[in-house]
């Protein structure tokens, strides 16, 4: 399940990095293009920052139509030139050849994670000090108590979670098993929880800031500023970018900055995918091979996600992102939740931790795998089906066959686990279903740490090694044995020298 919902992630997140790929080749000008009003894909409702007659537009339009709402340049840009991601026809030529270019630059992730840190610093000091920040970073400080009961806002908060740490995802998985048996993953969880989180609060006042900013010069209230979805990333921020001095440079390094994040993101999705196949098949040939593996997989991955470069990509984009990496999320950790809890059983894990870390996981945790973790997220997931809207985006609603692929999308992953169940109790002995039932939920007998010296506690075998190294073997007739040896003719051994057959053996 886990390997499906990587491959969706996978094929769509990739064109998410391809269009930063094209604003970051499109920022190497004297002036970025969704500076001004002044280009051919700009609309009469287009009120730039920068532009001369941006007071008096404005002026003039309140005039005329109060209701009416002023655009972007930034938003015009990535609405009606970004890539071609604005209409439902062609292909956008641009952005295939940004995903191959993404597919091959997959090491750029050992570059320094501190850099997107400096870029929002930056973005961050320039933001506070526009005007109209202070109303954005108010509007992101005030609670709306009134959707506390929207499931949708409980579903949102899941998918940021969910996203931000990789749960569910497999690359959780897959990165552990190239950890060391007793590393500290306590400390590791704590501390990455917690730098994401305040990570995440930080770069909201970056973001919230900025909209404050746009939503004054506009004239409308911040929560209709930008479009929801990637291009939010892709509106406020190079609105913003165009009033830093020397706004290209500083263009380049933020979508710079994206795609280093982005290839974090996609060379982890990668891993998933090749460690799963590679350890799934597990035969040296497959081993061996696994560069190759890693190359058909990536260029799959390509291929597969060229629809989504059309002009019609941004729609297909948003359809997966929705149905095929948000439900399935949910969906999974609520049963892994409970299969480890109460299947596998909670003494199980929590002495297998103790095994690994040298003591047992605090009762907070303890009381959260048990009871919080699975009621929260079934919470979620009710809410989310009672009060379920289909999605849209702008004003274009999504036909019903599309809704239908989107949850054919979600249930292909989900699907999984329950059709592997049948397969296993089917496989299991017994004489009946309850039998079978009982002997596939119980784990292998060489169920444990993969490696010997590991293998302690309830885990350990019958008799160590260093027990088994002093054991001495004694012939049942010392005597027979004894004239049989010396019997033998002498054997010349590698050095030359000649020793009879017992002292070789």
């Amino acid at each position: 399940g886990m390997m499906v919902v990587s491959t969706y992630i996978g094929i769509y997140y990739n064109v998410v990095i391809c269009i930063a790929f094209y604003y970051f080749f499109v920022s190497m000008t004297r002036v970025l293009p969704w500076t001004y009003c002044s280009n051919t894909w700009n609309t009469p409702d287009c009120a730039g920052v920068l532009d001369g007659n941006v007071s008096t537009a404005l002026n003039l339009t309140h005039l005329l139509n109060a209701s009416q709402k002023r655009t972007s340049p930034s938003e015009e840009y990535w609405r009606y030139r970004g890539g071609g991601m604005g209409g439902r026809g062609g292909l956008a030529p641009t952005v295939p050849g940004q995903g191959l270019r993404c597919q091959c630059a997959a090491q750029v992730v050992y570059f320094t994670a501190t850099f997107p840190y400096v870029v929002l610093t930056i973005l961050f000091v320039r933001g506070i000090t526009l005007e109209g920040a202070v109303h954005g970073i108010t509007y992101y400080l005030t609670p709306q108590w009134d959707r506390i009961l929207d499931a949708k806002v409980w579903g949102d908060a899941a998918s940021q979670i969910f996203y931000s740490l990789g749960c569910a995802w497999g690359g959780l998985i897959t990165m552990a098993s190239y950890n060391k048996f007793h590393n500290n993953c306590y400390r590791d969880s704590i501390i990455i929880s917690i730098t994401n989180c305040a990570t995440s609060v930080y770069a909201g006042f970056v973001i919230f800031s900025i909209l404050g900013f746009m939503a004054n010069h506009l004239g409308v209230d911040v929560s209709k500023v930008a479009d929801h979805g990637p291009g939010l990333a892709f509106v406020a921020y190079p609105e913003a970018l165009t009033l830093l001095p020397i706004s290209p440079l500083w263009s380049i390094l933020f979508f710079f900055m994206l795609i280093l994040l982005g290839l974090g993101t996609q060379f982890c999705l990668l891993e998933t995918l090749v460690t799963a196949i590679v350890d799934e098949v597990g035969n040296e040939w497959i081993i061996r091979r696994k560069t190759f593996v890693t190359l058909g997989v990536a260029v799959a991955g390509f291929l597969l996600g060229i629809p989504l470069t059309t002009q019609a990509g941004i729609y297909w984009l948003l359809l997966m992102d929705n149905y095929a990496a948000s439900f399935s999320l949910v969906v999974i950790s609520c049963i892994m939740c409970v299969a480890i809890m109460y299947i596998y059983g909670h003494h199980n894990y929590f002495k297998d931790i103790e095994m690994m870390l040298g003591f047992p996981p605090p009762i907070f945790f303890q009381i959260c795998w048990r009871f919080i973790s699975p009621a929260i997220i079934f919470f979620i997931l009710v809410f989310t089906v009672i009060q379920y809207r289909p999605i849209s985006y702008n004003d274009y609603v999504y036909p019903t066959w599309a809704i239908s692929i989107g949850f054919l999308m979600a249930l292909s992953s989900v699907i999984c686990i329950p059709i592997y169940a049948i397969y296993k109790v089917c496989c299991s002995e017994g004489d009946t279903l309850l039998e079978r039932l009982k002997n596939a939920t119980k784990a292998s007998k060489d169920w444990g740490p993969a490696l010997a010296e590991h293998r302690s506690g309830r885990y350990a075998p019958a008799f160590s090694p260093s027990t088994e190294c002093h054991l001495e073997v004694q012939p049942l007739h010392p005597e027979k044995a004894w004239s049989e040896a010396a019997a033998a003719p002498p054997v010349q051994g590698s050095n030359g020298s000649a020793h009879s057959q017992d002292s070789r053996l």
